[in-house]
């Protein structure tokens, strides 16, 4: 199980006291120092069944300056988001929380996390 994390996100914070308290081994990813690649974000979309724009942050000022909320949410477009979140990874939505059983959840709460703990 892997984590990616914002230190800094009380979220994130949050997601790593339920997991050591429930005794869950897991590796922490602090993906803004560790920016994942277009490569790797396909594979945790494809493990979240969710879009690049499903887990964008709208509201981040990087993501005002882009102009994404502008942005078409299609097949066509889909490149442009993932190359967006990687270029800048402050966008992408935390934590994500990768579970044993080959699929993926955003863990901003104590059932998102507990989920991802039961697969």
């Amino acid at each position: 199980m892997e984590i990616w994390i914002n230190p800094a996100c009380s979220k994130c914070r949050s997601a790593l006291t339920l997991l050591d308290a429930e005794g869950a081994d897991y590796t922490v990813r602090r993906y803004l120092e560790d920016v994942p690649s277009p490569d790797e974000i396909r594979q945790v979309l494809d493990r979240l069944g969710l879009e690049p724009w499903d887990i964008t942050r709208t509201q981040e000022a990087v993501a005002k300056e882009l102009g994404v909320k502008d942005w078409a949410r299609d097949a066509g477009s889909r490149e442009r988001w993932i190359e967006a979140l990687s270029a800048h990874p402050k966008l992408i939505q935390r934590p994500i929380i990768t579970a044993e059983d080959g699929t993926a959840v955003v863990g901003r709460s104590d059932e998102a996390v507990r989920d991802a703990l039961s697969r």
